[in-house]
C-alpha cells in the first residue's frame, strides 16, 4: 500500500517512448502483485501449468520487459529482502483481506457469478519464494540485471536513482519520494489499462513522472517533513493519526515544524517510536553489492524456460523474436552514446 500522501504529489503524464535511453529500477514485487492480479482468467484463475503451477507473473514480466526494451528503457528489477518489524502489522492486514477476498471468490463461484468472481480475485495474489525464484531466472536468460535489497526493494531503488546508477525508480506506490528517489515513474509497468475491482471498471493509465524538487516546491516541506506528514497519515510502518488526513498533515506539519511538535499541540501520544519510522526513509538499509549490464539474451533457453511451463509456443516465437530485435536496436543504441562520450 505505501504511503497516502501521494496523492498530493504533483505529477506529469509522459510516454514510453519519452523515456526511451533511460535506466529505471523497476520495484520487483510491486510489479509480480500487478501481474498476478491482471493476469487471468474471465473466472478470475490464474494462468496455470497442466500441473498446477501459477505462470501470470512469468507471462507479465516476460511480455512486459519486451515491452520496455521495445521503447529503447533499460529496466533493472529490485527485489525486496526482509522487511523491518515494524512492517509486520501491515503485512498481517494484508494476509487477513486476502483470505477475506478468497473467500467472496470462491462464494462468487460457487453461485456462478464470474463478474463478481473476477472482482475478487484480483485481491487474492500471493507470491512465494519459487516465484521470485523463477523471475529472477528468467530474468537472467533475458539478459536483465537484477538487484537483491537487503531490505525493501524501493528503499534500494530509491538509492540507485540518487546516486545515478538509474534515472528513477519505477512503482505504482509513492514511498520511492520519502526514500529520497530524485524521480518517481509510475505506471510503467501496467500502462494500457488498470482494472478497478470495487467499481467493477478499467481505465486508461499512462506513465506519470513525479520529481521529489517538485514535490517539495509544491508542498512547501523539506524532505524530513515530508516523511513526518507522511508518518502523521500513516504508513506501512505505522497506524496515521486518527482524523489527519494528506492536507491536515501537511498543514499541520507546516505550522509546528516537525511531527513531534504536531503531536504534542494536539496532546496525542502514539504507539510508535517516531524516530525509528522517520529512520526508516531518511536512512534505509541499502547495499552498493549490485553491477547492472544488460546482455545478450539466451534466447533457446528463454523459450525452453518457458515452454516447460506450458506457455503457447507461437506466442513464445514472437516473443523472443521481439526480444532479440529489442535488443539489437539497444546494443546500437549504447554504441552510439558511448561514441558521444
Amino acid at each position: 500500500m505505501g504511503t497516502q500522501i501521494g496523492v498530493l504529489f504533483p505529477r506529469v503524464e509522459t510516454g514510453l517512448d519519452s523515456l526511451a535511453g533511460k535506466r529505471l529500477a523497476l520495484d520487483a514485487l510491486n510489479v509480480i502483485y500487478q501481474f498476478l492480479s491482471i493476469v487471468r482468467l474471465p473466472d478470475g484463475t490464474p494462468l496455470r501449468t497442466k500441473r498446477g503451477e501459477v505462470t501470470s507473473h512469468l507471462a507479465g514480466v516476460f511480455y512486459r520487459t519486451i515491452n520496455l526494451l521495445e521503447h529503447r528503457i533499460y529496466p533493472v528489477y529490485v527485489f525486496d529482502g526482509r522487511p523491518p518489524l515494524l512492517k509486520m502489522r501491515a503485512l498481517a492486514e494484508r494476509a487477513e483481506v486476502k483470505e477475506r477476498f478468497e473467500r467472496e471468490w470462491r462464494e462468487a463461484l460457487a453461485r456462478g457469478d464470474l463478474v463478481a468472481a473476477f472482482k475478487k480475485s484480483v485481491m487474492t495474489s500471493r507470491v512465494n519464494d519459487k516465484m521470485l525464484a523463477e523471475v529472477k531466472q528468467l530474468l537472467a536468460l533475458m539478459g536483465i540485471p537484477w538487484v537483491q535489497a537487503p531490505s525493501e526493494g524501493e528503499a534500494q531503488a530509491a538509492y540507485m536513482a540518487s546516486r545515478g546508477d538509474v534515472w528513477a525508480s519505477a512503482s505504482q506506490d509513492y514511498d520511492s519520494i520519502l526514500f529520497g528517489s530524485p524521480r518517481l515513474v509510475r505506471n510503467l509497468a501496467v500502462a494500457g489499462r488498470k482494472y478497478y475491482p470495487k467499481k467493477g471498471i478499467a481505465v486508461e493509465l499512462v506513465p506519470e513522472l513525479i520529481t521529489l524538487k517538485q514535490v517539495l516546491q509544491a508542498l512547501q516541506l523539506t524532505r524530513e517533513q515530508l516523511v513526518d506528514a507522511a508518518i502523521l497519515v500513516g504508513t506501512d510502518y505505522n497506524e496515521g493519526i486518527y482524523g489527519i488526513g494528506p492536507k491536515k498533515a501537511v498543514k499541520l506539519v507546516k505550522l509546528y515544524g516537525s511531527a513531534e511538535r504536531v503531536l504534542k499541540a494536539l496532546k496525542v501520544d502514539v504507539n510508535f517510536d517516531l524516530e525509528e519510522v522517520r529512520q526508516l526513509y531518511l536512512k534505509p538499509e541499502v547495499t552498493d553489492n549490485y553491477q547492472l549490464a544488460w546482455r545478450e539474451p539466451s534466447c533457446e533457453e528463454v523459450k525452453d524456460f518457458l515452454l516447460k511451463r506450458d506457455f503457447n509456443p507461437e506466442r513464445v516465437e514472437r516473443g523472443i523474436e521481439r526480444l532479440k530485435l529489442a535488443y539489437r536496436v539497444l546494443t546500437k543504441q549504447t554504441e552510439i552514446r558511448r561514441w558521444f562520450e
